[in-house]
């Protein structure tokens, strides 16, 4: 049978991971995380290279351990068209976001309720396996009718749960948005 709290598991990390990515005028390092900087022949991670903190609402403030990585640091972020400015100072990197407009948040907010149907659906999907499954063993006689029933209610428990929890992650996500 389909253990269906490790995929309700994968299915919140998933969705935490697709709104990790959305950008709204909160910088956060994580927004960074998908850049590589080319340091010393190779493609390294931007936290690899420097450290990363958050300097006010709209700043990121990125301190590389080596002073001569600034330029390409630099180049890597310009590169990655996050649509944000990099001015450099004698101690790093500033990395600045602009303000959202409302027509921008709309197109956030959208999204955001895009990825939360997207995951709503892998739960439903994962749900109706396990009951067809469910049937099939009870069909075949590995399992009562009434322990059938007894199971589809504990996984209709957990696929509550989750949906709850996906939903909690979009009105988070829907109130940093409408900052």
């Amino acid at each position: 049978m389909i253990d269906f709290e490790k995929r309700g598991k994968e299915i919140v990390q998933w969705l935490q991971d697709e709104y990790t990515g959305i950008r709204t005028g909160q910088a956060t390092p994580a927004l960074l995380d998908s850049i590589k900087v080319e340091s010393y022949g190779s493609l390294l991670p931007l936290n690899q290279v420097g450290s990363v903190g958050i300097e006010d609402a709209r700043t990121l403030r990125i301190s590389p351990w080596d002073a001569g990585s600034i330029a390409s640091i630099e180049t890597a972020i310009r590169e990655a068209n996050l649509g944000v400015s990099v001015s450099t100072d004698s101690s790093g990197l500033r990395v600045i976001f602009p303000e959202l407009t409302s027509d921008r948040r709309d197109q956030l907010l959208k999204l955001a309720k895009s990825k939360l149907e997207d995951a709503r659906v892998s739960v439903r999907t994962a749900r109706d396996e396990i009951m067809k499954d469910l049937d099939t063993q009870q069909k075949e006689g590995e399992i009562s009718e009434d322990e059938k029933y007894t199971k589809k209610d504990a996984v209709q428990e957990q696929v509550d749960a989750v949906n709850k929890e996906l939903e909690e992650l979009y009105k988070k996500k829907e109130a940093e948005i409408s900052l």
